[in-house]
């Protein structure tokens, strides 16, 4: 299969940046000046990302889609207003995890946010719950730049005026160089930011207006040290079809009306388990000293019994120390639990923690 680029892989390239294959695409990882350089320049001011080789996909119907994607999504979206987003996932007939997402209403119906190496899947299986009315598409016409940052709003009402007034996990339209364009405050950094839809044909014009207020660029280096102190999940390694969000400990993410009602996906698994608990559940761990501990370490009680395995893994520029996510038994999940972590045939300490590691500054 032939590796993809999106629109501004020239200009990237331009910028120094270095490039890694990313869910079928060549993406960068980083630029000339580094992850960390990346990482504190977006928590302290602004970082730009080219999130294009996610899924923009488009869902147009009347009331009849909202119970459609119900079946599947486990979203309240019969209370879902114009232009608001929730995050939610699509799920199987386990309960299990087939990705997540971000999904909007729109005037003609929805909007979704689809992980890149999920979207071909994702759309398969939406589009069996559509009927005949329901029109649908993915438009690779259109880029996705996430500005994030505390600079972030103050940067981005100097080119499109009266954005900064979007609520967290709202959005519209705005007008930028004559193009409408879909603008959300939202993001995958624990910073506050917007997530911007733009044309391709119209990109290069922002990520220079973006340059010329100091915007550093940002890969996808950077982007996962940053989701990874926010305690954000990455699906194919926090998330999976295998894993339900209870264990994934993301419960808030299904509305209570629909924890209550069911009529979706795996709800009967679910239900079980919210009514008698789960065995396992993802939780933050910070390992003590500088070692850092990736995906696919093995965790053990101090017994030396094995309780679990990291899921991700890193080290926090912003709070300086090594971080982690992880699943492991829920008898040993507590907060400050004592536990030990295998790197290279080696146990080291460590202790559960509680998420975000870094305290998000998301506005309301």
């Amino acid at each position: 299969m032939e590796v993809q680029k999106t629109a501004l892989y020239n200009y990237h390239k331009n910028l120094g940046a270095k490039f890694v294959p990313f869910a079928g695409y060549e993406m960068p990882i980083q630029y000339s000046d580094g992850i960390v350089k990346e990482h504190i320049s977006t928590r302290t001011f602004a970082g730009f990302f080219d999130v294009s080789h996610m899924g923009q996909f488009f869902i147009e119907g009347d009331q009849s889609l909202d119970k459609a994607l119900e079946k599947i999504i486990p979203a309240d979206l019969s209370s879902l207003k114009l232009n608001q987003s929730k995050y939610s996932f699509l799920l199987n007939d386990n309960g299990g995890i087939t990705d997540d997402l971000i999904i909007t209403r729109t005037i003609q119906g929805f909007s979704i946010i689809l992980n890149a190496a999920c979207k071909n899947n994702d759309i398969k299986q939406i589009s069996k719950y559509l009927n005949q009315s329901h029109k649908h598409f993915l438009d690779s016409e259109l880029s996705l730049i996430a500005l994030q940052g505390p600079k972030a709003a103050e940067i981005l009402e100097k080119l499109i005026p009266t954005v900064s007034k979007l609520k967290f996990m709202n959005g519209n339209n705005f007008l930028f160089n004559g193009t409408k364009v879909y603008i959300t405050r939202s993001g995958y950094t624990g910073e506050d930011g917007f997530e911007i839809s733009i044309p391709n044909n119209k990109v290069e014009i922002l990520i220079k207006l973006l340059l010329g207020n100091k915007v550093k660029p940002v890969g996808l280096g950077a982007r996962d040290t940053l989701r990874l102190e926010a305690g954000l999940c990455l699906y194919g390694h926090d998330l999976n079809e295998e894993i339900n969000p209870i264990e994934a400990n993301l419960k808030w993410a299904i509305a209570k009306k629909r924890r209550e009602e069911g009529g979706f996906n795996g709800w009967e698994k679910l239900k079980y388990i919210l009514d008698n608990g789960c065995s396992k559940i993802r939780v933050g761990i910070l390992p003590e000293g500088r070692v850092i501990a990736r995906e696919g370490a093995k965790i053990f009680s101090l017994e030396d019994k094995e309780i679990g395995k990291i899921t991700s893994g890193t080290f926090g520029p912003s709070i300086n120390a090594p971080v982690a996510m992880g699943y492991i038994n829920v008898d040993s999940s507590g907060i400050g639990n004592k536990i030990k972590i295998e790197v290279r045939s080696k146990k080291y300490d460590a202790k559960i923690s509680e998420l975000p590691f870094y305290k998000k500054s998301y506005v309301k």
